[in-house]
């Protein structure tokens, strides 16, 4: 075939694939547009016809809330009233008093003020019963309404009633709402003479300037070595990942690569930055419920072998998210890409793109998880979160401390005893007596904390189950029996898992006294994932053979 002919063939050939190309195009666009003016009719016909009236906003939303959620957890359509609200997530910044609020019992009451702003300085206290704003009563009011009567603009002045614990009458106080930066890293400070410990929980702007000042005055105190607590850290900025990550990596090293349907996407972050320090060991601690931005750090960390990662496996998400503007002022953040550690992996564990006929997912097969090598040549794999260099098996959380937490009496006992308690020494050495815990157990005497426990959710079903296939004539007395059993046994839970209660109940207890501080000083000494970072912090053998792959 001469090259004039084949050229022909060749041209014929491109333009044909060009045409198909442009035909499928032109369906999509058809499909969109058909898919647009259905959407627009049904819209129009229910807001004219329904039988009820029909408030227009809150429908629209709900249908952009519906389609979104087909895609993935991530994508979220944010309307003009939420914005303020997202602001503040990205942020860490609003207007306000600087206390966490919730609901306890149908009654707001302050969860936790943050040290240093108004609502601490003013005296506010974990427990105190939020009576009226303003003089606005708040009794019937949820949560969130009260929240958005506590903030407001920096710099004006509220009134605030509330009602104490043996406090006969309630009491006022005056304050000024500030502008306030809730903390990346909540605390830092000495595990022992030489372990210094950074707790971050969040990504928002400034996150790597707070752990550098943490790092700095740590070492400034004696620190050779560092625990880094990702655990429950959801994640935020990827720029904030990349600069945490180049405070222990050195510069123009790859940090994460991200890769999307829109090549402006692809791109790779390298540090620039001079590192703070190369060579301090650092154990990295995570858990399932670290995700994205704290998945990135942790999977660096690893990827370059640069310290040990211990805890629970983490969340897997391996998903990037943009913001983009729409019209009246409401945005979109929309999914535009993967992310990918340096040694090639992406961590994300959930397959959204393949969705069963119900509409559910699932995780990605081990079978088809792909192993990578870190600098060292350590195997590590991807498709579900990063997996810990040391894994601690937590202990299952007892029936009884769940049914105590959630029914508030672990929380209302801190308070009591605050109340007669003027001081309690210092956090990390503070332990309740077993005569203090005999005291805990006759107040709760008189309190409902009935719970039901899985062996007893599995005793109802089978008596179900026996009386539908007519089995349970023959096996009453024997279901009988084991009911009362179980009933008698959980009569000892209290003996049982009193251990664990006490844990709890001393960092509650301690919060009452240092607040947040309180709460991570006190369980240093009982925290699983803390000890097993110190055994191999102090084990040099171990921890250079861990990241040597030996």
């Amino acid at each position: 075939m001469n090259i004039k002919r084949w050229g022909v063939i060749t041209a014929v050939a491109i333009g044909s694939v060009a045409l198909l190309s442009a035909f499928k195009q032109t369906d999509k666009y058809f499909e969109i547009a058909k898919n647009m003016e259905l959407f627009s009719a049904v819209y129009k016909e229910v807001n004219l016809l329904y039988v009820d009236e029909v408030n227009p906003s809150q429908t629209m939303t709900t249908g952009i809330d519906a389609m979104l959620e087909s895609l993935d957890p991530y994508t979220n359509y944010i309307p003009e009233d939420k914005i303020e609200d997202f602001r503040t997530q990205m942020t860490g910044q609003y207007g306000g008093i600087g206390a966490v609020i919730g609901e306890r019992k149908d009654k707001i009451i302050i969860l936790m003020p943050y040290e240093g702003f108004p609502a601490q300085k003013a005296g506010l206290q974990i427990g105190d019963e939020i009576l009226s704003v303003d003089g606005i009563v708040t009794t019937s009011k949820n949560s969130g309404d009260v929240s958005k009567l506590l903030r407001g603009q920096a710099d004006t002045p509220l009134k605030i009633k509330v009602k104490r614990f043996n406090t006969p009458e309630p009491l006022e106080f005056t304050l000024v709402r500030q502008k306030i930066k809730i903390s990346n890293v909540p605390y830092f400070g000495m595990v022992n003479t030489n372990t210094g410990y950074i707790k971050l929980s969040d990504f928002t702007q400034a996150a790597s300037i707070e752990v550098k000042k943490a790092l700095t005055d740590l070492k400034a105190k004696g620190a050779t070595q560092i625990i880094f607590d990702l655990r429950g850290n959801p994640g935020g900025l990827l720029n904030e990942a990349v600069n945490i990550s180049n405070i222990f990596i050195p510069k123009d090293k790859l940090v994460v690569s991200t890769k999307g349907k829109v090549s402006e996407w692809n791109t790779k972050y390298i540090t620039e930055l001079v590192p703070d320090d190369l060579n301090i060991p650092i154990a990295v601690l995570v858990s399932g419920r670290s995700a994205s931005a704290s998945e990135i750090v942790a999977g660096v960390i690893q990827d370059y072998d640069r310290g040990v990662i211990i805890g629970q496996r983490s969340y897997g998400k391996g998903l990037v998210q943009t913001t983009r503007e729409l019209p009246y002022n409401s945005q979109i953040k929309v999914t535009t890409a993967k992310y990918y550690t340096p040694s090639g992996r992406c961590i994300q564990a959930i397959d959204y793109a393949h969705r069963a006929a119900d509409g559910s997912v699932s995780k990605f097969a081990d079978s088809l998880h792909v192993a990578f090598k870190t600098t060292n040549g350590r195997t590590v794999y991807d498709g579900g979160g990063v997996t810990p260099d040391i894994t601690v098996v937590q202990d299952s959380i007892s029936p009884i401390l769940v049914a105590l937490v959630s029914k508030s009496l672990l929380f209302d006992y801190a308070t009591e005893y605050r109340s007669k308690h003027e001081s309690i020494g210092d956090a990390r050495t503070f332990n309740l007596s077993d005569r203090d815990y005999q005291d805990f157990v006759t107040w709760l005497k008189d309190k409902d904390y009935s719970y039901t426990t899985k062996v007893e959710k599995t005793l109802d079903e089978m008596t179900k189950q026996s009386k539908q296939e007519k089995y349970f004539d023959a096996m009453k007395d024997q279901l009988d029996q084991m009911k009362k059993v179980i009933a008698k046994d959980k009569e000892n839970d209290l003996i049982k898992f009193q251990s664990q209660i006490m844990e709890y109940l001393e960092e509650e207890i301690a919060s009452r006294y240092y607040l947040q501080k309180g709460i991570i000083e006190s369980s240093f000494d009982s925290d699983k994932d803390i000890q097993s970072a110190l055994e191999v912090l102090n084990n040099k053998t171990k921890y250079n053979s861990i990241l040597s792959g030996k």
